[in-house]
């Protein structure tokens, strides 16, 4: 085991230390597959559960927005562990930290698929989350530190395809056992492939543990990254139920996260051994990318949450039809990818992750003009142009983040960065489902004021209804579904919109970013 370093060892361990030597041939493979593996099944354990919400919500006898909260728990504490990989890994190595943390996702995995209520659940997810965070962060650290300097965008690739692989695979493993076996088994899942993917990185990579740094525990900063981020996302959860800042518990969770959160930044620039790494943001290029980054997986991933429960609750797909629409996304991302990877260094990064923005805003609108009679093929196709942004988005944005840092600063600024990512994911889940919700409401109150004996078109319908033998209190009773179910659409459509115009304002952002945007590591800034 490295010897524990004391404090005063710090600035000599992180600057002096040599790097290991870049891993070759099958030895190599099999450890880019096991960490991709990991990476891919945090990013499937997002998506598996989108088209499942409703059957968990059926199964925990909740409501489907309630039945969110199971994709909102597991981000939570994925977010609030992923600026904590820096320290950990430094106290503990990036090695063990990695394995152990694989090793408590797979267990609370197995304890997710046993819940036998709704808030049992979300405290499986919560801790299954929180071993998430720490080895989702430390993923793309292993990687880059096995690689050879000229292959690094190859590496940033592969780990960047798990994140495209696990939306082709998600939805439809998903929907698949959610309608043949049954919802626990999209978590029992996990289990064989986090075993098989440890036991392979701690085979082969356990000699190649990083300098132990024995540094204090910031107990202030981590007391109040804690209650910020908890009580921000409880306030997005529980918002919309509680008719937001109407609620005296609602408004006290805004103070506690708005407090805590300005308190943490002002602390975390002053103490000496921060929890969260703050400094990095004085890098224009980091800056820069998480920004993008945050904000513009806040946009896609709201598509992805609402997608899905629309068509299960206002098309009748069931949960496989669901995710059958949702999975084209992958197609064409899982084959750019190696591509983008090879050809990373000769690419103009900010107009690559530009077109991606443009075709991310296209798409987002060619689904806001989409009705309740639109068919399966219409809507796949969205889907399928939308994956030719994935890649370059991921990939360039990544390699701008982690472009000039050096090798230990690659886990805190991957954790970072990873923590608004999904930070951001898990706002988006909230809010966009909260403005479907308060969109379908006021799209319904319009529709029912034209419901009258003065309207022609409204009159037609009484009597085509009439004309079938439907009257009186059954004729009110159909006419409020057709009214809902259109609310419903139009609703979706206006959230697909406002991701449209999202994606279109941040293109002038990303050209705040200066090049060159090199490799990591000292190797990289010669």
């Amino acid at each position: 085991m490295p010897r524990p370093l004391e404090e005063t060892d710090f600035a000599m361990s992180t600057a002096d230390t040599a790097p290991q030597k870049p891993l070759h041939g099958m030895t190599l493979v099999l450890v880019t597959i096991a960490i991709s593996f990991a990476t891919f099944m945090e990013i499937l354990d997002l998506t598996i559960v989108n088209v499942a919400v409703p059957h968990i919500a059926g199964a925990l006898a909740v409501s489907p927005q309630e039945g969110t909260w199971a994709i909102s728990s597991y981000a939570l504490a994925s977010a609030i562990m992923q600026p904590l990989t820096g320290w950990i890994a430094k106290r503990f190595g990036e090695v063990r930290t990695f394995v152990i943390a694989l090793l408590l996702f797979v267990s609370f995995s197995m304890l997710c698929g046993m819940a036998t209520s709704m808030p049992m659940l979300v405290v499986f997810r919560l801790l299954q989350g929180a071993g998430s965070g720490p080895m989702v962060a430390l993923s793309l650290a292993l990687l880059l530190g096995v690689y050879p300097v000229e292959r690094k965008g190859m590496a940033l690739a592969m780990w960047a395809m798990t994140v495209v692989v696990a939306p082709i695979f998600g939805p439809i493993l998903g929907g698949y056992i959610t309608d043949n076996l049954s919802w626990p088994w999209i978590f029992f899942i996990n289990v064989p492939v986090g075993l098989l993917a440890g036991t392979v990185v701690w085979a082969i990579m356990h000699k190649r543990e990083s300098r132990i740094v024995k540094t204090p525990i910031d107990v202030i900063g981590l007391v109040l990254l804690v209650l910020g981020v908890g009580s921000l996302q409880f306030m997005l959860d529980n918002g919309n139920d509680k008719d937001w800042f109407a609620s005296p518990l609602i408004l006290t969770l805004g103070v506690i996260s708005l407090v805590c959160l300005t308190f943490l930044v002002a602390w975390e620039l002053m103490v000496e051994h921060p929890v969260v790494d703050l400094s990095l943001f004085r890098k224009r290029n980091f800056t820069v990318g998480v920004i993008a980054l945050s904000l513009g997986m806040m946009a896609f991933f709201g598509i992805n949450v609402v997608f899905p429960l629309w068509l299960q609750i206002n098309m009748n797909y069931t949960a496989t039809w669901a995710g059958l629409a949702t999975a084209p996304v992958g197609i064409l991302a899982f084959l750019l990818s190696p591509i983008i990877g090879r050809n990373i260094d000769k690419l103009e990064l900010r107009a690559v992750v530009t077109f991606s923005f443009v075709v991310f805003a296209v798409t987002s609108y060619w689904f806001s003009t989409f009705s309740n009679d639109a068919s399966f093929s219409s809507l796949v196709m969205p889907r399928f142009v939308m994956g030719l942004a994935i890649p370059c988005f991921f990939i360039p944005l990544n390699q701008m983040i982690l472009s000039g840092l050096k090798d230990h600063e690659v886990a805190s600024a991957s954790g970072l960065a990873n923590f608004f990512r999904t930070m951001a994911s898990s706002v988006s889940t909230a809010v966009t489902v909260t403005l479907w919700q308060h969109r379908s409401e006021y799209h319904h109150a319009i529709l029912a004021e034209h419901i009258n004996h003065t309207n022609p078109a409204a009159e037609s319908y009484f009597n085509t209804l009439k004309a079938v033998g439907i009257s009186g209190l059954h004729k009110w009773a159909v006419l409020e579904r057709v009214v809902n179910h259109e609310a419903l659409t139009l609703a979706v459509n206006d959230v697909f919109w406002g991701c449209a115009v999202l994606f279109v304002c941040l293109i002038p952002v990303l050209w705040l970013a200066r090049p060159p945007f090199g490799g990591t590591g000292p190797e990289a800034m010669h």
